[in-house]
C-alpha cells in the first residue's frame, strides 16, 4: 500500500509524479528543486540560496508526513556544476548536525527548469 504526499508547502510536480510517496515504512521524496512554493519563483541567485530552498522543500514534505530530517537515510544530489560541490556541502551539512545520510553527488548536463541543483531522498517512517 502506498500513499501520495501532496502539500502546498513544497513545489507542485512539473510532471506525472508525486511530491513524495509513503510506502513500506519509508518516505520516498521526489527530486526537489529551488522553487519557492509560495511565490512560484526559482531561488537561484546563488548556489547557497538554491540549496537552502531545496532543503526547506524537503523539510516541508517530511513534516507533512510527521517525520524529521534525522529520519533521512539516503540522499541524491544532482548539480549542474560540480564546482559548486564545496558550497553545497557547507549548506547541506548544516541540516544534518547528527549522523548524515548516505548519499551520492553527481554533475548532470541539465535539470528541470534549468535549475542548478536537485535533491531527492529516502527517509525511514518507522523507527
Amino acid at each position: 500500500m502506498k500513499k501520495a504526499i501532496q502539500i502546498p508547502n513544497a513545489p507542485a510536480p512539473v510532471g506525472p509524479y508525486s511530491q513524495a510517496i509513503l510506502a513500506g515504512g519509508m518516505l520516498f521524496v521526489s527530486g526537489q528543486i529551488p522553487l519557492n512554493p509560495a511565490t512560484g519563483e526559482l531561488e537561484m541567485n546563488s548556489i547557497e540560496e538554491a540549496t537552502h530552498r531545496v532543503m526547506k522543500n524537503i523539510v516541508a514534505l517530511l513534516e507533512a508526513s510527521e517525520l524529521n530530517i534525522e529520519q533521512i537515510v539516503k540522499t541524491s544530489i544532482f548539480l549542474k556544476d560540480l564546482n559548486d560541490f564545496q558550497a553545497v556541502n557547507a549548506i547541506y551539512a548544516s541540516y544534518f548536525p547528527g549522523i548524515p545520510p548516505a548519499r551520492e553527488t553527481v554533475q548532470v548536463a541539465r535539470l528541470p527548469l534549468d535549475v542548478n541543483i536537485e535533491i531527492s531522498c529516502i527517509a525511514l517512517a518507522n523507527g
